[in-house]
């Protein structure tokens, strides 16, 4: 049972951390430090995590996308490497595992092998699915042999629903920003070979598709994009060397 006192500051170092991560992705960082900032307060939100990773699978290939040590990676590989182990069994399952390492000789003995090498001795990971290119899981590591409390895997669901909220609406807002720009770059190349063809018909008296067919010959011979080779031509044409 978690005393009111230890309780409040647990949800202390919780809104804190969400504060700090919020800042990260406000500040508009790049994806690899905003899952670095992920895995880094999900330890301090979590007692008893001393490492994090995130698993991240695609195309059934599962990677580490992001680590707080380098021994928390070496941990995700040994799971990569036979198949299975508690982060791929959270990810494909769909629920929180929570684990004393000393419990799952039987289930994953090399897997454990490799965290009692580490001293390594409690578990705990959650599913993460954010997108299409980011599915996979949340992985936290405990030195202690305390496998975690129901508490901890209460939190780190709560910390996994609120990052992965937080992460779709960022993608989205990306999305949206990069498809803006694309639609503005059209509408300038459209409107500069517009302008091309039209000093074309003027110049040359040709037809509309013929003054057009001149612009894509031009781009075709050059192997230069038929906006470039339209904003060269008006260019060319308002200087007078043509």
């Amino acid at each position: 049972m978690v005393s009111l006192d230890r309780a409040a500051e647990m949800l202390d170092e919780f809104t804190s951390a969400m504060t700090n991560l919020t800042e990260a992705l406000d500040a508009g960082a790049p994806s690899r430090e905003i899952l670095d900032a992920v895995c880094a307060e999900a330890i301090r939100a979590i007692p008893g995590a001393d490492m994090a990773s995130i698993t991240a699978i695609s195309d059934s290939h599962p990677r580490t996308a992001a680590y707080t040590d380098p021994r928390a990676r070496q941990l995700d590989q040994a799971q990569y490497d036979i198949g299975d182990g508690p982060c791929l069994r959270a990810a494909r399952t769909g629920a929180i595992i929570r684990l004393s390492v000393g419990t799952a000789s039987e289930m994953w003995p090399d897997f454990v092998a490799v965290a009692k090498r580490l001293e390594v001795g409690s578990y705990l990971a959650a599913p993460l699915h954010v997108d299409d290119n980011l599915a996979g899981a949340i992985n936290l590591f405990g030195f202690g042999d305390h496998g975690f409390a129901e508490v901890d895997e209460k939190l780190l669901g709560l910390y996994t629903t609120v990052v992965t909220f937080a992460l779709r609406t960022t993608r989205r807002y990306h999305n949206v920003r990069k498809l803006a720009v694309q639609f503005e770059t059209a509408m300038q190349s459209r409107a500069v070979i517009e302008q091309a063809k039209g000093i074309l018909m003027a110049i040359h008296k040709v037809s509309e598709a013929e003054a057009i067919a001149r612009l894509i010959d031009q781009s075709q011979r050059t192997n230069v994009k038929l906006r470039i080779v339209a904003a060269d031509f008006v260019h060319q044409a308002i200087g007078g060397t043509r």
